[in-house]
């Protein structure tokens, strides 16, 4: 450690207070939920009302003596505040209570570094934690505050303040540096796709919402999910096919959170952007969930800030199972599906999630006969690699007359590969519904 603190252990004691000044509250429960995803034990909850936190302890003395106490009956090892603390409100909580004291950033820091598996995901949160270290490095070294004396002590000149300052700007940037060489290679990876005409879509929403649940039972993968906060950090792409529309690389992303802290929000830019440059956002949704509502519209105030906010949506209520209801498709008034209900665990209503991707995705679906003349034989092999071709058969003329249905823009690019005008060959065909 840089700086000298107390010792962590599991045994916390919460702190929440609800503080008349804030127009957005933390929400208890979640709090709680956060200390259990990060491995703590919680001994004693802490709770109150306050008109705006103290400057120098965010509470007041009667209520510090209330969690002295319960740090002591309890031998607790920590205590958690469900708030924002300032460097100096935690040091003073700190030498009162005698224990290590964490806020909600900090709490949130370390379960993302308990998740992180990949190098990249590693690296984010390495930076996060020095972004949110290296304001708290003031008051860190009480006891070396003066620039160092005596027969080989005699350093550069600076106080060690100043030398950990200068060490923790040096490792910013050079994280910096790699995610930027990270960043530029995810961009390679969509140029790629992109040239492919295989759209991206991502798995969006709030953080044990079922996302990696629903990339598992859809791709056939094994990414971890858990029922916990936070169970997937880095981001997974997988290619799959939808019927009636083709091949798409889907995308499962980390879950968002009220007032998610923007130095996390900032270091995980290069996994968000998978977002953002997304063809289309599934919006997985707990529809369970009592705070469904307010876990809506922190996802929206995240896409925002993201620059994901304009990409069209489709808005998946996952866990009907819990709610005893059916799958289902909701439609607007012109037939487009806006809100898919199923159950990932029990894997029910995929299909209509499929069903409704197809219609996103594809502007317009193509079926109709194909009468193919014996010198394009190469459109034929096209139509049947992309396996679009529903039946076939010959007429007595000896023509290939093909029964395919496919998104029009498919249509269009294999059609003009054989230098055929797609409007020319969609006039001669026989459209069926």
């Amino acid at each position: 450690m840089l700086f000298e603190r107390p010792d962590a252990g599991e045994r916390a004691v919460l702190v929440h207070l609800d503080i008349s000044r804030e127009p957005e509250r933390e929400d208890s429960r979640e709090f709680e939920e956060l200390v259990l995803s990060a491995g703590g034990d919680p001994v004693a909850f802490v709770g109150g009302h306050r008109s705006s936190p103290s400057a120098r302890f965010f509470v007041g003395s009667g209520k510090l003596e209330e969690i002295r106490l319960q740090v002591v009956q309890h031998d607790a090892e920590i205590v958690l505040f469900n708030h924002v603390l300032s460097p100096s409100q935690e040091r003073n909580l700190e030498g009162e209570l005698k224990c290590r004291v964490l806020d909600r950033t900090g709490l949130i820091l370390d379960i993302f570094a308990q998740r992180a598996r990949t190098h990249e995901g590693k690296l984010q949160v390495e930076l996060a934690q020095l972004q949110h270290m290296s304001t708290r490095l003031v008051r860190g070294w009480t006891h070396l505050e003066r620039q160092k004396g005596g027969i080989g002590l005699r350093g550069p000149g600076e106080t060690q303040l100043e030398s950990d300052r200068r060490l923790l700007r040096a490792r910013i940037s050079q994280i910096t540096k790699r995610l930027d060489k990270v960043r530029k290679q995810r961009e390679q990876g969509r140029r790629a796709r992109s040239r492919a005409d295989i759209p991206t879509v991502s798995l969006v929403g709030y953080t044990n919402a079922g996302k990696s649940t629903l990339f598992n039972v859809l791709t056939g993968s094994d990414v971890y999910a858990a029922d916990q906060l936070f169970a997937t950090l880095d981001p997974t792409l997988r290619r799959i096919s939808v019927p009636d529309f083709g091949a798409i690389v889907l995308a499962d992303t980390v879950g968002f959170i009220r007032h998610l802290p923007h130095k996390l929000v900032e270091a995980f830019r290069a996994t968000l952007e998978e977002a953002a440059q997304s063809d289309l956002l599934i919006h997985v949704i707990d529809c369970a969930d009592d705070e469904r509502a307010q876990n809506m519209a922190q996802v929206e105030i995240v896409l925002k800030e993201i620059g994901a906010d304009t990409i069209p949506r489709l808005e998946v209520y996952n866990k009907v199972d819990l709610l005893g209801a059916e799958p289902r498709i909701d439609r607007d008034q012109d037939g487009a599906p806006r809100r898919v209900w199923l159950s990932a665990q029990r894997e029910e209503g995929l299909p209509l999630l499929l069903e409704a991707l197809a219609h996103q995705l594809g502007d317009d679906i193509i079926h109709g006969l194909l009468t193919l003349k014996s010198e394009q034989g190469r459109l034929r092999a096209a139509f049947y690699q992309q396996n679009v071709v529903v039946a076939e058969c010959y007429t007595d003329q000896g023509l290939c007359e093909l029964d395919i249905r496919l998104p029009k823009q498919d249509f269009c690019r294999l059609v003009s590969a054989e230098n055929l005008d797609p409007e020319e060959v969609l006039a001669g065909m026989s459209l069926l519904k």
